[in-house]
């Protein structure tokens, strides 16, 4: 039978306050990152029907480029939202833990702490694979760039 006190209930709640302000934040991270995704999907879209209506034109050359950029992207952007999301799934994991560890008299201490390392660990290899994604996007804007300069020049 549960027998839980109002004072262990309590802590209980001051203890999953943290990481429900982690599980706030990984939910806005998945919400900027799916964005991300959708615009780099709809480009791709736009740059494929370019590169169809082209059709063996000069133009290709750079239509390829920017789609091969645009796939590189979503891949790096995808695992971002992979990690983030197993971020989110540990993190309540955590917390679920902390409340049934207390209202079943289990020591969970340790387990609770290797989800939470993991949940951070997650987080931080979303956080690297969203970096790598905003190089990547840099990396075509600066390509674009010059390109466009080059037009310019040419004229």
């Amino acid at each position: 039978m549960i027998n839980l006190q109002l004072g262990d209930v309590s802590h209980i709640i001051q203890l999953a306050i943290a990481p429900v302000f982690l599980l706030t934040g990984v939910g806005t991270k998945l919400s900027v990152l799916t964005s991300r995704l959708a615009r780099i999907i709809d480009r791709s879209r736009v740059v494929e029907e370019q590169l169809i209506a082209a059709d063996g034109s000069p133009v290709c050359v750079g239509l390829q480029e920017e789609l091969n950029e645009l796939y590189e992207r979503a891949r790096l952007i995808n695992r971002a939202i992979a990690l983030s999301t197993s971020c989110g799934l540990l993190i309540c994991l955590v917390i679920a833990s902390l409340f049934m560890g207390d209202a079943i008299s289990i020591n969970l201490d340790k387990f609770i702490a290797a989800l939470f390392v993991g949940g951070i660990f997650s987080l931080i290899g979303s956080f690297i694979y969203f970096m790598r994604e905003i190089f990547v996007a840099t990396k075509t804007l600066s390509r674009q760039h010059k390109l466009g300069k080059s037009k310019i020049i040419a004229r």
